[in-house]
């Protein structure tokens, strides 16, 4: 996935990516061991370069007076004075700057060893990172922990900060013998520290200006470092990967939403929403207020747009070009970096978050743990704390994804476990789904094939209220859109199952069971079924519920006055029932009983059919959504 921009987004004009390049913030995390000056050297970093906000360090100064304490630098990024008691900072914090070349969000990234998933979280959004060693102590197990998170998390760029120089008089010998032990430690992890840079962040030297006391520095100051840095997070010229985030409906309008997390989207593109693989055209971008005006969207934008096409598009789904799309699988291997107090179980269900996409998942197969703190390899059948392991996932359902060397941000997911993120890990490879298992296929496994839930959408109503025309449309909107869908319509059972029954109260009974038999059935196969059957009676319909209480149901009452079906009857049957020729039919000579609480109630007398399939549509698309919070394994 490293085509040249051209290829991929050439609709935008490089003197406009040049402009965004040099507006957007570098993001750069800062790590380190506990106690080795991380909030003091940020903290005289945002000093030396005036980016603290008018009278912010006068404030800071005031409180430590009033404390008892010495100021220290660090404390501009304590935001409570119980942080500065604890001396450890605990959040991960940005903080904005800029040099005379552009702009900048530090992470502060916690070194204490109970606060590494905050680290996993600031270095995962980070194109580079400065690491820092205590002159005075030296390498330690922090120190090597970091740098191999930071391998895990594919953060290439690396500046190794030897701070405090002068805790050791400005020694070179001390900075040439941390140089030459850690960059061995890199190099057998894969990364090259771009410099190793002596400072003293305390008293700002080689921090923005070069010390005095360590002359024979002849390299960048951190100031420089950074602005050497290149924007490796700016995903603009990498293949469009739009997650949806969520679907808004105003007047006519359906608008997508999400934000573009690689690439770039204008009108005119035609998009594929995977999984699914449904495609429609851009047609225009959209805004609160009012439309928008603007004519592309680039990576870090959130767009608000509407489609030329109505197809059903839902939350989690990954929008793409059709040259250039993101995979799409339930296996894949991963490398996972585990959090949990609980050691991570082979078979247990967990979520697994993937940009919007939230799908339960299991671990199949561990292929490789290692320790964190030793770096030493662990025999084990589950994952312990603080460990990194080499995986196989499997989801219950497809998820949209990349290889992380491909695309980081589609490439990296969180774990989560009752609730709570215990996990993150980068995908290295796709995998076939393993077909090799025995047993019963389940009804999980079923949904999973599918990609949805299975439902029952009940149409009920008048002859000649327009159940059938409804429910057709409904059942090519969703099959266009990927959906497994099959009608069960009651004339179509009269002329086969039930053509031995006739229209007694009996015999209408009998059919609404049978229709409700043969719409199970195909619920039990991962289909949505549609039933399009009078089904007069409340009672009938009742047990047609309960009978299907395993599967999500929706009624729909397709509603019109008598006269209007009457109008509306080709068949010729409304005339016949009144010149008695058809006995007991429905509004005629028999009752219908209109449903009290349907989930749908559509008049057709007073809304377009586009409306009434919309409606049934907006109907199915909430009941699916809470359906596959429960899907399982």
């Amino acid at each position: 996935m490293s085509a040249p921009a051209s290829n991929i987004s050439p609709n935008v004009n490089p003197s406009a990516l040049s402009e965004i390049e040099d507006m957007r913030k570098m993001h750069v995390v800062v790590v380190g061991h506990v106690d080795h000056g991380k909030s003091t050297f940020v903290g005289r970093l945002l000093h030396d370069t005036d980016s603290l906000p008018n009278g912010k360090i006068e404030q800071v100064r005031k409180n430590c007076a009033a404390e008892g304490m010495d100021f220290e630098y660090a404390f501009l990024l304590d935001a409570l004075l119980e942080e500065q008691e604890q001396n450890i900072t605990i959040d991960t914090t940005r903080i904005f700057f800029r040099t005379k070349k552009r702009a900048y969000a530090i992470i502060d990234a916690p070194g204490h060893k109970e606060f590494l998933k905050n680290m996993v979280t600031g270095a995962a959004s980070a194109s580079a990172a400065l690491l820092l060693i205590d002159a005075s102590e030296g390498v330690m197990d922090q120190s090597r922990r970091h740098a191999f998170l930071l391998s895990l998390l594919g953060v290439k760029q690396l500046v190794v900060l030897v701070n405090k120089m002068d805790l050791v008089k400005h020694d070179q010998a001390t900075y040439e013998k941390i140089k030459v032990e850690y960059s061995a430690f890199l190099q057998s992890l894969g990364l090259t520290a771009v410099h190793f840079i002596p400072i003293a962040a305390k008293h700002g030297e080689n921090i923005v200006t070069r010390s005095d006391k360590m002359k024979w520095w002849q390299g960048p100051t951190v100031a420089d470092a950074l602005d050497n840095f290149r924007h490796e997070d700016d995903l603009t010229g990498l293949p469009l990967r739009l997650p949806v985030s969520d679907i808004y409906r105003f007047d006519h309008r359906r608008i997508v939403a999400g934000r573009v997390e690689a690439g770039s989207i204008r009108p005119g593109d035609e998009l594929v929403f995977q999984p699914g693989g449904r495609r429609s055209v851009v047609r225009t971008f959209e805004d609160w207020p009012g439309p928008e005006s603007r004519e592309v969207a680039v990576t870090g934008d959130s767009a608000g747009f509407t489609l030329s096409e109505q197809i059903f598009v839902e939350r989690g789904q990954v929008a793409s070009h059709a040259h250039n799309q993101p995979r799409v699988g339930r296996e894949f291997r991963a490398r996972i970096f585990w959090l949990g107090k609980e050691p991570l179980q082979l078979n247990k269900t967990y979520r697994l978050r993937l940009l919007t996409q939230n799908v339960q998942a299991v671990i199949s197969k561990i292929e490789k743990i290692t320790d964190a703190s030793t770096l030493e390899s662990i025999e084990a059948s589950s994952v312990p704390r603080d460990s990194i392991c080499e995986v196989i996932v499997r989801a219950t359902r497809p998820v949209a994804f990349d290889l992380h060397h491909e695309c980081a941000i589609t490439g990296r997911f969180a774990v989560e476990d009752a609730g709570r993120i215990n996990g993150g890990g980068i995908i290295l490879e796709a995998r076939s789904e393993n077909n090799t298992r025995e047993g019963k296929v389940t009804a999980a496994e079923r949904t999973a094939r599918s990609g949805h839930p299975p439902a029952v959408i009940w149409f009920t109503g008048l002859s000649g209220s327009g159940k059938s025309t409804i429910a057709e449309l409904v059942e090519r909107r969703l099959f266009d859109a990927g959906r497994q869908v099959y009608r069960v319509d009651g004339d179509d059972l009269r002329t086969a199952l039930n053509r031995d029954l006739g229209f007694s109260a009996a015999d209408r009974a009998e059919s609404v069971r049978r229709a409700s038999a043969v719409a199970g059935l195909f619920a039990n196969a991962g289909h949505i079924s549609l039933v399009t059957l009078i089904a007069p009676l409340a009672a009938d319909r009742a047990k047609a519920r309960a009978a299907l209480a395993n599967h999500a149901f929706i009624e729909v009452f397709v509603d019109a006055p008598l006269e209007v079906c009457e109008s509306r009857d080709v068949k010729g049957l409304y005339a016949k029932a009144r010149r008695g020729e058809i006995a007991e039919f429905t509004g005629i000579s028999s009752p219908y009983e209109a449903p009290e609480s349907p989930e749908v109630h559509v008049r057709t007398d007073k809304l377009s059919t586009e409306e009434a399939v919309q409606l049934v549509l907006n109907a199915l698309d909430k009941i699916l959504q809470s359906k596959a919070e429960d899907w399982e394994v």
